[in-house]
């Protein structure tokens, strides 16, 4: 063999050795990887993991796991206490998010909506319904992003009010003609969840206390103002709730109901209205009876009263990335691939809920929800009870308060008077971080 073969052969060798190791280096490069976790409530985190497995393929050098529980909380806080947390989060209803924001262990992320959204089309913050992004906003800063959004209000069925000639009440006076009819006919007209009083609270109270006062007194009671809550619209909204229990026009029992419980009554059709968010569907699916419908209405307003009688109270969602996450960039990705149009539509049409994001009410929406699609979409106000997020001890006396007037053991007034001391006493609790509400 000559030389020049033997050349030849060597850097052969050499070359195949370098594909080798190419290979095997390749090989041995971890993926980035985004971890998230999540809430599994009523809708489960089925769709997130989908959505994240879609976004995986579109990034082939990224991978992402979701994981989740119904009380996933009880997991993050320790995690995030540790400083090792998940890069992205939903932590439900039984997270403090504003205490996580205030503790510096949330990303801001106005950085990320104003760059580009997943098709490239706008900023990130255009695909969000104005109104409902401000929702996660604290001392000018936006460290929470809404996902989904339920519309609150209150619930019949079409079909008994047909059957019986009842017409769906739009005032407060038109409701207590009707309460009366439903009585003689034997149904009790109204029931709630009376283990949880958030339920009459946000149905009830709050949307009354604006209806009389307009934005303006909603405002001053979340923002603690003196004097707020024993105004003249707050106090005429817990009489009409005191009104309504001593005319017997609340189911019999209520008070001691689990949500399920009174949700379920209403389904039997032993009372003819509830008030509820746009999830009762999802939750209560599985026990709805044959031919039973639900349609959604807006609370009967006060006629004469200064709110915008079109005005709805939402809830949303927070999603969240923490400040310590090791992969933030990825976990801004994700998100914006799961907040894109076409995956709220999606959402929207499997889930049987309302989104956040621009565009999805053009989803084929679920027979429950074109009512309440159109008077989001219909709303010249919208607003949440922000209380129950910034001041819980606050917002607990609220129910308490609340459950003892329906127990018959507090009037009114001493309603308003006994909230009213809570709320100077958390106003002037200088370790109690004050945030401004504003419509």
């Amino acid at each position: 063999m000559d030389l020049r073969m033997k050349m030849k052969q060597t850097l052969l060798l050499a070359f195949g050795l370098l594909l080798i190791v190419g290979c095997n280096s390749a090989k041995s490069e971890p993926k980035a990887m985004v971890e998230v976790q999540a809430f599994k409530g009523g809708y489960d985190i089925d769709f997130y993991a989908q959505a994240a497995e879609e976004w995986a393929k579109e990034n082939p050098d990224t991978t992402a796991t979701v994981d989740g529980s119904p009380e996933v909380w009880n997991k993050l806080r320790p995690r995030l206490n540790s400083g090792s947390p998940p890069d992205l989060m939903f932590p439900g209803w039984g997270m403090d998010h504003w205490e996580l924001a205030d503790l510096g262990q949330l990303m801001a992320l106005d950085e990320a909506l104003d760059s580009p959204s997943h098709d490239g089309s706008g900023t990130w913050r255009s695909t969000f319904n104005e109104q409902v992004l401000k929702l996660g906003q604290s001392d000018g800063k936006q460290y929470v992003l809404p996902y989904y959004v339920s519309v609150m209000g209150w619930w019949f069925d079409p079909g008994v009010f047909k059957k019986h000639g009842w017409d769906v009440p739009k005032t407060w006076d038109e409701l207590l003609e009707l309460c009366e009819k439903i009585k003689a006919a034997g149904i009790a007209p109204i029931t709630y969840q009376g283990q949880y009083p958030d339920y009459m609270t946000v149905g009830m109270l709050m949307p009354w206390s604006y209806s009389i006062g307009g934005k303006e007194t909603l405002e001053a009671m979340q923002n603690l103002e003196p004097g707020a809550w024993k105004s003249a619209p707050v106090l005429q909204a817990a009489r009409m709730i005191d009104e309504l229990n001593k005319k017997g026009y609340f189911e019999a029992g209520a008070l001691s109901m689990k949500h399920t419980d009174a949700q379920a009554e209403f389904l039997l059709g032993k009372a003819a209205m509830i008030p509820c968010g746009t999830w009762l569907y999802a939750e209560m699916e599985k026990m709805i009876p044959p031919g039973v419908k639900m349609e959604f209405m807006l609370p009967p307003v006060v006629a004469g009263g200064k709110g915008d009688p079109t005005a709805l109270a939402i809830k949303i969602e927070p999603w969240m990335i923490p400040a310590k996450a090791k992969n933030p960039k990825g976990a801004v990705s994700l998100f914006k691939y799961m907040t894109s149009v076409e995956k709220a539509k999606q959402f929207v049409e499997q889930k049987g809920t309302l989104m956040a994001i621009n565009g999805s009410e053009n989803a084929k929406l679920p027979e429950v929800l074109i009512v309440p699609a159109a008077k989001f979409s219909g709303a010249k106000a919208v607003w949440a009870n922000q209380i129950a997020e910034y001041y819980k001890a606050f917002y607990e006396e609220i129910g308490n308060a609340l459950t003892e007037m329906l127990n018959g053991k507090t009037t009114p007034e001493q309603f308003c008077e006994r909230v009213e001391k809570k709320a100077e006493e958390t106003r002037n609790d200088s370790d109690i971080k004050k945030r401004k509400v504003s419509m």
